[in-house]
């Protein structure tokens, strides 16, 4: 089969075009704007794809075009395909029917940690030798690819909630139909599909209406959104995770302080402890889950503990990019008030001088302004906070007033960066918070730092 994929460069699109390179179909694909590390990963296995959505590319001759769910109604290409009756299919649809089948599915679905958590269970699987398949919105450090066809009968995914496609609104996750389910957490996100957290936990809801009797979800512990999604209607066995101290779970882990290490326990017995890969709270209860959810396909959680102990970290997650003159220069996803805080709380203890914290409010909530006024609070734990608000349509000074002199707002690139590099000092860490490419602000910082450190 020959398919051309709509929206190549997003983290779903372009691992689902790696598997099905790898499965033996033609694959190319169009996109506005391809950064990396999806652009390397596609020109790593020589999938080519063109620069625009042009209408011509409807000649191209294949068999099925895979629309991504950034393609809206009025883009050239798609409407050229709906005018001339043209075969295509939603991303989540056609790796459902050409990739899933007779496959185990095991889902990593929440509102934060599915990259991590996947990618977590991925090579837990794959460390104990089974030889799991895998689609991962990032780039593990255990397989320095984001999507991976295969051996065994184990396919881990990130299950996003967010919606399949122009022509189907459910949320991607309900065309997986997993055994095994990971409910990290729920919160309100994508205010630009949902007018509430009610109208995500019905998401939730038929998620978990999907899976069979002989399933398991692993649902975090004492989460009240999570609660009121079980309450509606739940087949399938259920397992919780969760702090020490906290809620009453079968899992559960004590982080040390620092939050660089942790100790295990399964239904009340020690599992071990290990110096978490990853720091901090949140990346432990990952760990947590993913143990759980190994166990169900037959890994035993002293071996899945093991195998996190060799971790290596996701790309783009606490991600150090480099250190000039003793600034180190970090790089992470977070974009929700809550991933913002957990992040900063998570590097904190590891920086000898200050934290400085840089974001870009670039998903389509931040754009709308929904979660602005949680920021300050979320963005409390650092030192000095630099906000890039290019395009918002809200005013992000105002925003962040209650953190008074911390917080300094721009909105042209090469100023914004000057101003981070002249106020960085030997010991500082750098954090930048973006799901995007954020114009390649980490190399740019680390450039004017070698530069300054040049003419000093």
């Amino acid at each position: 089969m020959r398919i051309h994929v709509l929206g190549i460069g997003g983290t779903f699109m372009g691992s689902l075009a790696l598997l099905a390179r790898q499965a033996g179909h033609e694959v190319s694909g169009c996109d506005a704007n391809v950064y990396p590390p999806m652009s390397e990963l596609l020109e790593a296995e020589r999938i080519d794809w063109i620069e625009g959505y042009g209408a011509e590319q409807a000649d191209l001759p294949v068999d099925v075009f895979v629309v991504g769910n950034a393609i809206s109604r009025g883009n050239p290409l798609l409407e050229e395909i709906l005018d001339r009756g043209l075969p295509y299919v939603s991303g989540p649809q056609w790796l459902a029917e050409h990739i899933l089948p007779g496959r185990w599915t095991l889902a990593v679905a929440g509102t934060h940690g599915k990259t991590t958590t996947s990618s977590m269970l991925a090579w837990i699987l794959e460390a104990n030798g089974l030889a799991p398949g895998f689609l991962i919105g990032g780039v593990p450090g255990n397989f320095a690819r984001s999507s991976q066809l295969g051996a065994g009968p184990f396919f881990v995914i990130e299950a996003d909630e967010y919606d399949t496609a122009f022509c189907d609104k459910r949320a991607k996750f309900v065309h997986y139909r997993p055994r095994t389910a990971i409910l990290n957490n729920l919160e309100f996100d994508h205010a630009d599909i949902y007018p509430d957290l009610a109208a995500i936990e019905t998401q939730f809801h038929h998620l978990v209406r999907t899976m069979p009797r002989s399933g398991r979800i692993v649902a975090l512990a004492g989460e009240a959104a999570l609660e009121r999604v079980l309450a509606r209607g739940c087949w399938s066995q259920v397992e919780r995770f969760g702090l020490v101290p906290g809620p009453d779970a079968e899992w559960t882990v004590a982080v040390a302080e620092d939050g660089a290490s942790a100790e295990f326990f399964c239904e009340g017995r020690p599992l071990g402890e290990i110096a978490l890969p990853v720091p901090g709270r949140h990346n432990a209860l990952d760990a947590l889950a993913a143990l759980s959810a190994a166990r169900h396909v037959g890994v035993r959680p002293q071996d899945g503990l093991a195998a996190l102990a060799e971790f290596r970290g996701v790309r783009r997650r606490l991600e150090r990019r480099g250190v000039v003159a003793g600034v180190a220069v970090y790089d992470d996803f977070a974009h929700h008030p809550t991933a913002i805080r957990e992040t900063i709380a998570a590097l904190r203890p590891r920086v000898p001088g200050r934290l400085i914290a840089v974001f870009e409010p670039r998903s389509n909530t931040m754009k709308l302004g929904v979660m602005r006024a949680a920021l300050p609070e979320a963005l409390a734990g650092a030192d000095r906070v630099h906000c890039y608000a290019r395009g918002l349509s809200w005013d992000a000074r105002e925003a962040l007033a209650p953190l008074g002199v911390r917080a300094t707002v721009g909105e042209e690139i090469e100023a914004f960066v000057a101003g981070i590099v002249a106020q960085a000092r030997p010991g500082d860490a750098i954090l930048v918070m973006s799901n995007g490419s954020f114009e390649g602000i980490h190399e740019r910082l680390l450039t004017a730092l070698a530069a300054r450190e040049g003419g000093s």
